[in-house]
């Protein structure tokens, strides 16, 4: 079939910008690409199935000198300094990310999770009510700044038992890991700003072996298995991993979620009048337009063929999440927003060994904090045009600048 579509760079803005639109047209013509990403040649995969078989197939790895029998694990030069940040559970193989896994696992006690739902209740209670006390009725807010963000900032600082006088650093090492890298920001991002958070982590890590806590980072540093303890490195990496599974998902998981109810205020409406189908309107959130459009880059340990398209050894292969989740050949109405859609096995989380570890908590905080909002404010709606929302420009995301909403 003739190429009626001209697919850009796949880091480049109108990518970014039209992204739905191109997997489509990938979909249906080239479900699997051999194009670019930045300065990175690869194979992109779009149909639900082949991303789904290759998250599961042993023949892919995340390592890539694992795959080209030596070099760098990455496919671009990263400083020495932040191999504690680059070398971690999300890039490791088995039997290093089995390893890595189960000792995560142990950090996740009950004592650390109990009451987490009524936590997140009360804590999104006084977001609204500062809401509705900064803002007359019908006037419009930036649901970032006021809501979505500091619910997750909130949940990390408890699960990771950070004080009150080391929020101010904490939120700094946040917005350095979500803001800092794209552009020309990521320079100053890697060679400044995330050194400086090592430290500041390191100093975390080294607060909670003197006195530990309730808390996860205290669980991860205590956690045993088979004799093994996590380094002071694979800590540092695993805080990091926790800080965007539980943290950066979640901010745009709201925002994405509020966004699509607004636009089917039908939806809305049925979510509203019935609270109980939030778990069902997350799942669709996520399939429909999760924040995350892609998994990490995976690797082909041997000359694989996908779809009549022979991907060479040592190839980049990365399934395209977002294009899978809207695969007509998998999902009945793939265009329709359904909060009540069942079964809804999309990929927004990832699948196979490397299911995002934060999912559980992402999904927990954005229930409440949508069923919470909506109960509060019977007129929301978009403060502004749709056409003015902006997305930022971070490959394989899909997050917005800002959300007015006109509570």
């Amino acid at each position: 079939m003739g190429r009626a579509l001209k697919i850009p760079n796949l880091g480049s803005k109108d990518f970014n910008e039209n992204k739905y639109e191109h997997f489509e047209w990938l979909r249906e013509n080239e479900p699997v690409y051999k194009g670019k990403f930045f300065v990175l040649n690869g194979f992109f995969l779009s149909r639900y199935q082949d991303c789904a078989d290759m998250l599961r197939d042993d023949r892919f790895v995340r390592n890539r000198s694992t795959a080209t029998g030596g070099g760098s694990r990455f496919p671009i030069p990263m400083p020495k300094s932040l191999n504690a940040l680059v070398i971690s559970m999300i890039t490791e193989d088995n039997p290093g990310h089995r390893r890595l896994r189960l000792l995560v696992n142990k950090a996740f006690t009950p004592r650390s999770l109990q009451s987490m739902e009524s936590q997140l209740i009360r804590l999104t209670d006084d977001l609204l009510d500062r809401m509705e006390e900064n803002a007359r009725p019908g006037s419009v807010i930036d649901l970032v700044p006021a809501y979505s963000l500091p619910i997750p900032v909130k949940v990390i600082s408890m699960l990771m038992g950070v004080s009150d006088d080391d929020m101010p650093r904490f939120r700094n090492g946040l917005r350095v890991l979500t803001e800092g890298m794209s552009g020309w920001k990521i320079i100053r991002t890697m060679f400044r700003d995330l050194p400086n958070t090592i430290a500041f982590t390191k100093e975390l890590i080294a607060i909670k072996k003197l006195a530990p806590g309730e808390d996860i980072l205290s669980g991860l540093i205590q956690a045993e298995q088979d004799g093994e303890k996590l380094s002071e490195d694979e800590l540092i990496s695993m805080v990091f991993l926790l800080i965007f599974a539980g943290y950066e998902t979640t901010v745009h998981l709201i925002n994405n979620g509020v966004l699509s109810l607004l636009q089917h205020p039908a939806e809305m409406d049925k979510l509203r009048s019935n609270p109980d189908l939030g778990a069902t309107a997350v799942e669709e959130m996520l399939r429909f337009r999760g924040p995350i459009q892609s998994s990490k880059q995976n690797y082909a340990t041997e000359d694989v063929k996908l779809q009549g398209i022979r991907i060479p050894k040592g190839s980049m292969v990365m399934p395209l999440l977002g294009a899978a989740n809207r695969d007509p050949r998998f999902f009945d109405n793939p265009e329709q927003f359904d909060i009540t859609r069942t079964p809804n096995k999309h990929l927004g989380f990832g699948y196979g060994i490397h299911l995002c570890l934060g999912a559980w908590l992402a999904r927990l905080e954005t229930k409440v904090a949508v069923n919470q909002l909506l109960a509060r404010f019977p007129n929301l709606a978009l403060g502004v045009d749709e056409k003015e929302l902006k997305l930022q420009r971070v490959s394989f995301w899909h997050r917005y600048e800002s959300l007015p909403v006109r509570i």
